[in-house]
């Protein structure tokens, strides 16, 4: 079985790993490194969509589902549990969405172990600081970690606290991978001063994101979106009667109280609550970045950009509890989400490639004055 599903890994990853090695040009490293961004966002989306069906207990075991390699071998256990308990976690279409999403992220693998050999054999022979392989093998201890956590959602049987873990860690990996990518890309450089006041703001903005993300995977694995009711008010209410403190019990099963008891409506309430007004700081955040970035010649593309992900962020959002979770609403909202991940790290990668002369230059004003 583990064989199988491995040659279905490296079945998929054969796809774009032929595109790349029959493209033209010599820097085939750097379409690599942008061949996997691509997929391990597709992941992310995918991983979105498997958990909005519900189906992460699609296959009730891990890696393979009922011991095979695939939902078409375990058909027999597959029915009988859907037969058993038609609207249930195990169903031939979910089993399928959950399938789909390991042989994905197998390949999400096979192209960073790619990524990690062709570093070292280019570092071996160029010594050139972008084919370094220290950020290809993290790259490789992250996909190892993210592998460990997924097989720990079945296991666990959807524990939000290792769901949400397993969520951050893929978007982790895909700002990681973006920020390798863009070491790949002949950058223009831009002018100290223009750059220097704006390297701060710019990685808190990201660490706000990831903390909104986080408070968006606790609310998805709680299943606590339509808690709320309504748009902007909560329960029709600005503070709404909450319980914080089991909202935020991290260590605890799906559903219940650290004590074993149900999870009492005003939890989820609050977890819906607090997500949607850190949301506010967030959004604030990002377009008070984007707007000084377009200020920037170098940047101005990218900022627009950021803005145009973040308005759809904000639409999809809206739309998502306002009309009772639409699939393809949520779906975008979470795809928004990595996005706006994806964008940031680039943009962070593009201030951190400043002028070097210029500062220099810079440097030896300030010391004169």
């Amino acid at each position: 079985m583990l064989l199988l599903l491995a040659l279905k890994g490296l079945l998929i990853a054969f796809v774009p790993g032929l595109i790349i090695y029959l493209s033209r040009g010599e820097d085939k490293f750097k379409r690599l490194a942008w061949v996997t961004v691509f997929l391990t966002f597709d992941l992310i989306v995918f991983g979105a969509f498997t958990r909005l069906t519900d189906s992460g207990l699609g296959c009730p075991d891990w890696p393979g589902c009922y011991g095979e390699a695939n939902p078409f071998l375990a058909h027999d256990d597959i029915s009988a549990a859907q037969a058993a308990l038609p609207t249930g976690p195990v169903t031939v279409f979910k089993a399928w969405i959950e399938m789909i999403h390991r042989y994905l992220a197998m390949a999400v693998g096979v192209l960073i172990i790619a990524t990690l050999i062709g570093a070292v054999r280019l570092w071996r022979k160029n010594k050139i600081n972008r084919y370094s392989p220290v950020l290809p093998i993290v790259l490789f201890i992250f996909v190892c970690i993210q592998g460990a956590f997924g097989a720990w959602t079945v296991t666990l049987k959807l524990q939000p606290i290792i769901v949400t873990t397993h969520l951050l860690l893929g978007i982790s990996l895909l700002a990681l991978l973006s920020w390798h990518a863009m070491r790949q890309t002949e950058q223009v450089a831009i002018n100290a001063h223009d750059v220097l006041q704006l390297k701060i703001p710019a990685k808190i903005v990201l660490i706000l994101l990831f903390m909104q993300i986080a408070l968006g995977g606790w609310v998805s694995t709680n299943y606590a979106a339509l808690a709320c009711g309504g748009f902007p008010l909560c329960q029709s209410q600005w503070m709404p009667e909450m319980n914080l403190q089991q909202g935020f019990t991290l260590w605890r099963h799906l559903g219940m109280t650290s004590s074993g008891d149900y999870l009492p409506f005003t939890a989820l309430i609050a977890v819906n609550w607090v997500h949607r007004c850190f949301a506010v700081i967030v959004v604030m955040a990002i377009a008070f970045l984007a707007l000084r970035l377009r200020k920037i010649t170098a940047l101005k593309k990218g900022a627009s950009g950021l803005l145009a992900v973040l308005a759809l962020q904000v639409i999809t959002g809206a739309v998502t509890v306002q009309f009772d979770w639409p699939l393809l609403a949520a779906v975008a909202h979470n795809a928004g989400a990595a996005l706006l991940v994806s964008l940031l790290a680039m943009l962070n990668y593009r201030l951190s490639f400043i002028d070097q002369s210029a500062m220099t230059e810079q440097s030896k004003l300030s010391s004169q004055a």
